[in-house]
């Protein structure tokens, strides 16, 4: 039987069948979602208000904010998940597969506890320490003066209800995904290239640096991309322990829930299509990398 007709089986048919009607599916969702609205109503929605407009604020803050918290959290995502997606992979130690069940908490658990968790964890007293110790030592320091142009006042926090715990949000949600990541990539690679270079002298470490990491970095590329992806959608833990606050804690997930709360329907879409693209963006970087996991 040649390879065309071996695929042309009612087997491989309905399979294609399924995943053809899955797909279409979701493009109906967002083609319905782009045809709702109109190019123009979609700038007027992210446009800076005229001037003597009532409204006080524009999305352009929250897209900002948004592409500036997402890749400060997914870098310090990656600086996490390579060191323990490595310990993972090539480490063995008794406790492993609780250590590796544990690390997945943050997926499994309802966004919204995990707000929650760490909003009761900073009203702890080591939280409550860990929240004033970073204000306390920018206004010894005068780096509150530099930054924001006037001395923080007594009681400053650093990440309840503050863009700092923007990125902690998307930080703890964005690290557990780029773990997994960075797992599968060390399980797909090879230690013999390390263990030689360890026979020529090298140090583990300085196997791991040199000859693991660079093979490694597409892997990399792809866990940055997948924490990325997955803190731009993040809601949940930004809304319960950051707040959305306009023009302070508003990224773009938070801003079509403000939207919607006051009936911008058009700036709502605006967004929803804003953040398509972007994820998109991101899935098309991963595979245009090539890094199968």
């Amino acid at each position: 039987m040649s390879t065309r007709r071996a695929w042309l089986t009612p087997f491989w048919i309905g399979l294609a069948l399924v995943a053809g009607l899955y797909l279409a599916f979701l493009l109906a969702l967002i083609g319905s979602t782009a045809t709702h609205t109109s190019l123009k109503d979609l700038w007027a929605a992210i446009s800076p208000p005229p001037p003597g407009s009532n409204q006080p604020y524009y999305l352009g803050y929250s897209i900002m904010l948004s592409l500036v918290s997402c890749t400060m959290s997914s870098l310090f995502a990656l600086l996490l998940a390579v060191p323990v997606g490595y310990l993972l992979s090539r480490g063995r130690f008794a406790g492993k597969s609780l250590l590796d069940a544990a690390l997945d908490i943050p997926i499994v658990l309802p966004p919204m506890v995990v707000g929650l968790c760490l909003l009761i964890f900073f009203q702890t007293r080591a939280g409550k320490f860990l929240d004033e110790a970073l204000p306390d030592a920018m206004r010894s320091s005068g780096l509150d003066v530099w930054l924001t142009g006037k001395p923080f006042p007594p009681g400053t926090r650093t990440f309840t209800y503050t863009v700092f715990g923007v990125l902690l949000a998307q930080f703890v949600i964005g690290a557990a995904f780029a773990v997994r990541t960075m797992r599968g990539v060390f399980d797909h690679l090879s230690s013999r290239p390390e263990d030689v270079a360890m026979t020529l002298g090298c140090t583990r470490g300085q196997a791991v640096r040199m000859v693991t990491l660079p093979a490694a970095r597409r892997g990399m590329f792809a866990a940055f991309s997948i924490a990325w992806a997955r803190s731009l959608g993040e809601f949940g833990p930004i809304l319960v322990f950051a707040g959305s606050t306009r023009m302070k804690t508003e990224v773009l997930s938070t801003s079509v829930f403000l939207e919607l709360t006051v009936g911008r329907l058009e700036a709502a879409i605006a967004v929803s299509l804003l953040m398509v693209v972007l994820a998109l963006a991101v899935l098309v970087a991963v595979r245009m990398v090539g890094e199968k996991i």
